[in-house]
């Protein structure tokens, strides 16, 4: 079997490179608005979208390599198949949208077009310097270019890499490792069903007063003017240094998990519909769903087993008798008349356990090797990482 992975290094391009980069971004910004226009034209008058193949005939005669007009038309051809399957569902679904050259912010080379060595050579822009910080597994599929909102550019390549079968898999755990559920929180950002707790790093509300003062400087500039230019570039670097703090958590935290662990059980949250009732802010900078991906594709290289379990009743529930009652949200610690008592997340924790190893939910990933022993997450650096 073979698996898809991703590889993202920073780049240094000079300044003829860079502009080279930004008039790419603008061109294909330009046939992405032309090709939609030309697609509402055909939809309204035929009642017909444009094939794959028409599309790719309208992409010829533009100012950028071959392989990247292309994507722009796949790319387009998969928003309308997006749209028209949301439709087929019930759900509310519109055409897709012209974009200004702030949201065109990446073009891919989906199969040839560039060459990676100590340099990154482009067809069509040349030898860019490279950040290459690690080695590239497998064999490479695809190149894509990405501007971020505070001007950096970085190169996200995609490779196909092999998968251990299942017997070596399992030579590859190297003796069995516990399992443990996870029970996320905006009080706690986790408690684990062993008693160990991942304090919420808050990283918003430790950013909120640069991020109202970035805010608050760009309201000031005159709209049009190079002043105002560059506190929106400031602004965004702000956002940006959130962002990273807030993946760094993540990251190192999933990759603690995934290697101590042979089974991780998580609850299926529905982050979504959660915002539209209180606590949105703090929902949002906990970045459950994100946590949960994480958790998901690194397994697959841990020898880990991720599974997600039904999150009803898993609080109300009593872990050590079963009977249920109702709690308030104010009400953080469980007591029952059968004696337990802790609090409610570590209650829950172990409810998602159980409900995990009993067989009531599937495996989402199941995979390779786990190398390193499983750190004490029960204190976080000033930095919001966890510590040895």
């Amino acid at each position: 079997m073979k698996a898809t992975r991703s590889w993202r290094y920073r780049l240094y391009p000079s300044r003829p490179q860079e502009r080279e980069l930004n008039r790419y971004l603008y061109e294909c910004r330009a046939l992405w608005n032309l090709l939609l226009e030309r697609t509402k034209k055909q939809y309204g008058e035929m009642c017909k979208f444009p094939t794959r193949k028409e599309l790719y005939l309208q992409t010829k005669r533009t100012r950028i390599f071959s392989q990247v007009s292309q994507n722009v038309a796949d790319r387009l051809c998969k928003s309308i198949k997006g749209m028209r399957g949301r439709k087929k569902a019930g759900l509310k679904a519109g055409f897709p949208r012209f974009k200004p050259i702030e949201r065109m912010r990446s073009f891919t080379y989906p199969q040839f077009g560039f060459r990676l060595d100590k340099k990154l050579r482009l067809a069509g822009i040349g030898d860019i310097s490279i950040r290459k910080h690690r080695e590239i597994e497998g064999r490479l599929k695809t190149l894509t270019i990405k501007k971020t909102s505070s001007g950096k550019w970085f190169a996200v390549f995609t490779s196909e890499v092999e998968k251990l079968p299942e017997n070596a898999r399992k030579l590859s755990l190297g003796g069995e490792k516990p399992a443990v559920g996870i029970d996320l929180g905006i009080e706690s950002f986790a408690y684990l069903s062993d008693g160990k707790i991942i304090r919420n790093p808050r990283h918003l509300k430790k950013a909120a007063l640069k991020l109202k003062a970035a805010h608050k400087n760009l309201s000031k500039k005159k709209k049009g003017g190079r002043n105002r230019e560059k506190a929106k570039h400031l602004l965004a670097v702000a956002y940006e240094k959130l962002a990273n703090r807030r993946a760094d958590f993540l990251h190192k935290l999933s990759r603690t998990l995934v290697r101590g662990h042979s089974l991780i059980a998580l609850e299926k949250l529905k982050p979504a519909k959660m915002l539209k009732k209180f606590l949105s802010k703090p929902i949002l900078d906990c970045a459950w769903a994100e946590f949960a991906r994480m958790i998901c594709y690194k397994a697959e290289e841990a020898g880990c087993k991720a599974v997600f379990v039904n999150p009803a009743g898993t609080t109300s529930e009593c872990s050590r008798c079963g009977k249920s009652r109702k709690k308030k949200l104010a009400e953080r610690w469980h007591s029952c008349a059968c004696g337990a008592s802790m609090h409610r997340d570590l209650n829950a924790a172990i409810n998602i356990l159980k409900r995990a190893t009993a067989g009531t939910a599937g495996s989402n990933a199941c995979g390779e090797e786990a190398t390193a022993p499983f750190l004490s997450v029960s204190a976080l650096n000033e930095t919001g990482s966890p510590v040895l």
